[in-house]
């Protein structure tokens, strides 16, 4: 049997893991819990085919994405999973500018050949926008995505290192070190703890070069903070099957049961070192921009505001592949705020390339050489 260890937690080493343990690998999964991890701060939404992006590549990936994730549901659901934190609760694209949302409802058309999950594509005026959320000002028209979902990328994670674990996956805690031999990764040692493998897979985020770094390898990842806010409104609204809100800013407002409100969130670029804290300045940007949208939230329970960055690579586009000039080291990185989208289904090529398995995308795209310094 095929020894594997993923080194990082998130949904992307989650879900590599899962699809590990289910084809009967011998896998570890080992994970630091460091603070800012993206994954335990990330509440999302899965509806990639409004965006504006020009690149192919990203779109491609973002497309696979969101297709993978209805059997995914009903395969972690079959395995007694049923707080995955994921509903296909459909998306209002917002705007007040009617030439804009023509705009956008003929490009979902346009993509809707080949991305047929996108589901029923509707126009709707500012009154039928209202209904849907009740709490948004009734100046926005928008376009509804049936399709679409939304994402608790804490609760997704969890299920996902759980049924890894029912398949046989062992959860270590701990700070993981690579062990080499000449140019073969042999394994990791954790606390003092020696695990030997056949190949190693690093999904370790903001964090990826400090661990490659011992091999004399400097891998290009940079991070961006995110501060994202939940607040509860009060009790007598099913908000549980609200669609998801995409404003023309880059907020969002997300709808989750017993009356949960998220705003999100900040986009920190040039900051010093792994700064974990909420900010006063990051609270005031998410609330002025939420209440903008929501007047009412003003009315809201404050209940927490998360903390994760965002990994990206160069060219804002993820990386994945074999390290060259190793042997028996893996990594993927880069998915920056397309990871709750993407993170499932690159798990799943993850998996198939430790396994030497035919993939499902052509990762030259992805080429992790973009993302490692050779000077």
């Amino acid at each position: 049997m095929k020894k594997v260890i993923v080194i990082g937690a998130g949904i992307l080493g989650a879900s590599t893991a899962y699809q590990l343990a289910k084809m009967g690998t011998n896998v570890v999964l080992v994970d630091r819990k460091d603070k800012g991890q993206a994954t335990d701060a990330a509440a999302g939404i899965i509806c990639p085919w409004l965006s504006q992006r020009r690149n192919q590549a990203w779109y491609q990936l973002a497309k696979a994405g969101a297709r993978f994730y209805p059997e995914l549901i009903e395969e972690l659901k079959s395995e007694g999973e049923t707080e995955t934190g994921y509903a296909q609760v459909g998306a209002l694209s917002i705007h007040d500018d009617v030439n804009k949302i023509q705009k956008m409802q003929e490009r979902a058309h346009l993509r809707h050949t080949d991305a047929p999950e996108i589901g029923e594509i509707m126009q709707l005026n500012e009154k039928e926008t209202h209904e849907r959320f009740p709490l948004l000002v009734d100046r926005y028209r928008s376009v509804h995505i049936s399709g679409a979902a939304r994402i608790d990328g804490r609760a997704l994670r969890d299920a996902l290192i759980r049924s890894a674990q029912r398949n046989g996956a062992t959860l270590i805690y701990g700070d993981a070190v690579l062990q080499y031999d000449s140019d073969h990764v042999t394994g990791v040692t954790v606390g003092g703890n020696s695990f030997s493998s056949d190949v190693v897979i690093v999904c370790a985020g903001a964090w990826a070069n400090q661990l490659m770094l011992p091999l004399g390898i400097r891998f290009k990842v940079s991070f961006q903070k995110a501060q994202i806010m939940h607040l509860q409104i009060p009790a007598g609204q099913d908000t549980g099957t609200w669609p998801v809100i995409m404003p023309p800013s880059d907020q969002y407002l997300l709808a989750f049961d017993q009356q949960k409100i998220i705003i999100g969130a900040t986009h920190e670029n040039e900051i010093e070192g792994y700064d974990t804290r909420v900010t006063a300045g990051g609270m005031q940007e998410i609330l002025n921009k939420g209440l903008e949208l929501a007047p009412d939230l003003a009315n809201s329970t404050f209940q927490e505001v998360r903390v994760g960055f965002r990994p990206f690579t160069p060219g804002f586009l993820p990386v994945l592949g074999a390290v060259p000039g190793w042997n028996g080291l893996i990594a993927a990185n880069g998915l920056g705020a397309s990871g709750l989208t993407m993170g499932p289904f690159i798990g799943s090529q993850l998996a198939k390339l430790a396994l030497g398995m035919a993939l499902d995308i052509n990762i030259d795209n992805y080429d992790i050489r973009n993302a490692i310094d050779e000077n």
